[in-house]
């Protein structure tokens, strides 16, 4: 496989704006010493919490965004990087199993849409009603490195139907990481032309922030449309 530089800024991951709020504990209690008390039950139940303090059998916790900077060195996007890290689906994703989950995400901002919206559009497929509207907030982050490139390749990793593409996908990415790659540069599987990149390793992931806010839009079809919110 092919070895290919990036330097570059402004990669989009895009996350529900509802995981970009303020905690929605805060507005049950009248003090920030009840807010402390609120978040710490809060967190013997919270996956990231709780990776971040013991780790997990997949991650340890020293891999975990800025773990060792004491709290008034912490800086914007730490608790969103550990919870991608954390928080997955039992059966993993392209390029993760559920054990450990991953970085995804575009160069360009409609790339991400495709791909997440793909994945919104098979569940409201399981409910049968296409109707929705689902506002998403950009994660802009840089990257610097040399990472294994797929594009060009006939990889069953990038097959579209995630029963073939995922278990490929997630074999691939256990034998890179073994390699020593923190990363991988693919080509979009539901956005033709995109480009993707999945971080397997926090460590990577510099200068997140916030972007721009879109709603992907379902009006009784499985094909969305997008807004600027």
């Amino acid at each position: 496989m092919k070895i290919t530089a990036v330097n570059d800024r402004a990669l989009v991951r895009l996350i529900p704006q509802t995981h970009h709020k303020p905690p929605v504990l805060r507005g049950l209690v009248d003090s920030e010493e009840e807010a402390d008390i609120l978040a710490g039950i809060e967190g013997e139940t919270s996956a990231r919490l709780i990776a971040e303090r013991d780790g997990t059998p997949g991650l340890d916790r020293r891999e975990l965004a800025f773990v060792r900077r004491a709290r008034d060195l912490a800086v914007y996007g730490q608790s969103h990087i550990n919870a991608a890290f954390t928080y997955t689906r039992p059966s993993g994703n392209r390029f993760n199993t559920g054990a450990r989950g991953a970085w995804y995400c575009a160069w360009e901002m409609l790339t991400s849409a495709q791909e997440v919206g793909f994945h919104r559009t098979r569940e409201l497929g399981y409910v049968g009603r296409y109707q929705d509207r689902a506002p998403y907030v950009e994660l802009l982050a840089d990257f610097i490195g040399d990472f294994p490139d797929l594009r060009g390749q006939d990889h069953l990793a990038l097959d579209p139907d995630p029963a073939r593409g995922y278990s490929a996908g997630q074999a691939l990415a256990a034998d890179l990481r073994a390699e020593g790659h923190r990363g991988l540069i693919y080509p979009s599987v539901r956005h033709p032309g995109g480009r993707c990149f999945v971080a397997f390793d926090p460590g990577i992931i510099q200068n997140v922030r916030p972007g721009a806010s879109w709603t992907l839009v379902w009006d009784g079809t499985p094909d969305f449309t997008i807004e600027g919110s």
